[in-house]
């Protein structure tokens, strides 16, 4: 069960004081008053950071948790910590920390154990995502004072919450053969319909008749989205859907995969610019969606090239008036292996040597959405020969093409239909779950109560 806040309660009796009657009292009434309007100038006391806010059968959530969270957002997006911003995080904060507590309770009690290499794999995702390198999220975080547990605590239970459904769904935790046979097949018979390539943030909603905080959040993060956070770093923090881990990459979808409300925007908002869209109710509560990617089934043909990247770190920030000793070294090195290095073999180990400060390996790349001057840059490159220096303010960057080939994007392999088939699973297998333990929940509001009281 969950009990209602008594805050407001509380709130008036505490300002609640005494009215007197009768002459006797009338004699004291203005040095009363006096004394109440110096009272109300007084700024109130901070709030104790052990302060609890709720306990999840039995275990408290505190003030610093709620406070830790909030600045990890702002952080990790690069947004300011500010009280204003912290005040319209804070409700859907809480909610999502009272849904870690139970899913943390219910993968201890599972005896499910999360090793430290599967954290460090999912920050380091987070980071490659975003194109940070690698540590810069934790630098980030322990420069600016928040404790690298509240990121580590938060992926914990993503990953943990993984394998709870993996156990839930039991024998329907593998996908058949035949069960790709037959999305194959539906995908043949769409030949030429349109699908899309989405990224998501899932805000669930409690009570649909009282969605006002969630609606206010939701919009609240569409802001900060299109004021430049990062889409993945965003649904990492606060999505709920089973996308988050991915930074909420939903992949490519068709039509009648999506929820009538998601098409209906989705018709309407551009492609590849990074576009937000509004509050888009759908069954459980609200999702914001941006469309990556479109395309026509069976129909998208395009270029794709595989690179290996090698970044020569400067040690301190480049000013072009005045270029420190290691600065021109750093570039005479680089026009050096320009000129020498003729195999992506060799980018790697150069990349290792100045200690990986970037992915050696990006990935695939489709060349049709890199950035004008990146995609003509490895066009105009032949095979296995290193770029001209690309010098920026912390270091140098020399790219070389080991691959190019035309692919069409709408074929789509058998493991790709099998992930997202068992998406689909494991989404609906979650929501029930989560419901579940809601209802079976002891959640009492214990607003001010010091820990340990």
């Amino acid at each position: 069960m969950r009990l209602r806040s008594l805050t407001l309660a509380c709130s008036l009796a505490a300002l609640t004081v005494p009215v007197f009657g009768g002459a006797a009292q009338a004699a004291t009434h203005h040095h009363a008053a006096t004394q109440e309007k110096a009272v109300a100038k007084q700024p109130a006391a901070p709030e104790p950071d052990d302060m609890i806010i709720r306990v999840i059968n039995g275990i408290p959530l505190t003030k610093r948790d709620v406070d830790n969270r909030g600045k990890l957002f702002a952080l990790s997006t690069g947004l300011p910590v500010n009280a204003e911003l912290m005040d319209r995080l804070r409700p859907q904060i809480i909610r999502q920390l009272i849904d870690e507590r139970l899913r943390t309770q219910e993968i201890l009690s599972r005896h499910i154990n999360v090793a430290p290499e599967q954290i460090a794999a999912a920050i380091a995702g987070i980071e490659r995502r975003n194109g940070m390198p690698e540590n810069a999220l934790r630098n980030k975080l322990a420069e600016d004072g928040v404790s690298l547990t509240t990121l580590i605590d938060q992926i914990r239970v993503q990953i943990g919450w993984v394998q709870v459904l993996r156990q839930e769904l039991g024998g329907r935790g593998r996908v058949s053969a035949r069960e790709i046979a037959q999305r194959e097949e539906a995908l043949k018979r769409e030949d030429g319909r349109i699908e899309y390539n989405l990224s998501e943030i899932f805000v669930r909603v409690e009570d649909p008749r009282h969605a006002e905080e969630e609606l206010a959040f939701t919009n609240t993060v569409i802001q900060e989205l299109r004021k430049g956070a990062p889409f993945p770093i965003v649904a990492a923090q606060f999505s709920e859907s089973q996308t988050a881990l991915d930074g909420g990459s939903m992949g490519w979808v068709q039509e009648d995969e999506l929820d009538p409300s998601v098409v209906a925007m989705v018709k309407q908002m551009p492609v590849g610019v990074g576009a937000i869209s509004n509050p888009i109710t759908v069954p459980g509560g609200f999702v914001i969606i941006s469309v990556n990617g479109k395309r026509v089934i069976g129909h998208q043909p395009g270029h794709v090239a595989t690179i290996r990247q090698a970044f020569l770190p400067f040690d301190t920030p480049l000013n072009p008036a005045q270029v420190t000793p290691q600065q021109q070294q750093t570039l005479q090195k680089a026009m050096h292996y320009m000129q020498t290095a003729s195999s992506c073999a060799e980018v790697e180990a150069i990349n290792k040597q100045y200690g990986e400060k970037r992915p050696t390996d990006p990935g695939e790349l489709q060349l049709e959405r890199l950035n004008p001057q990146m995609r003509d840059l490895m066009l105009s490159l032949p095979l296995n020969k290193l770029s001209r220096p690309l010098v920026s303010t912390d270091g140098i960057d020399m790219i070389m093409v080991c691959s190019k080939k035309e692919k069409n994007f709408a074929d789509r392999p058998p493991s790709e239909i099998a992930d997202q088939l068992m998406n689909e699973r494991v989404e609906q297998t979650a929501r029930q779950l989560d419901s579940d333990l809601h209802r079976r929940a002891m959640i009492v509001d214990v607003h001010g109560k010091p820990r340990g009281v």
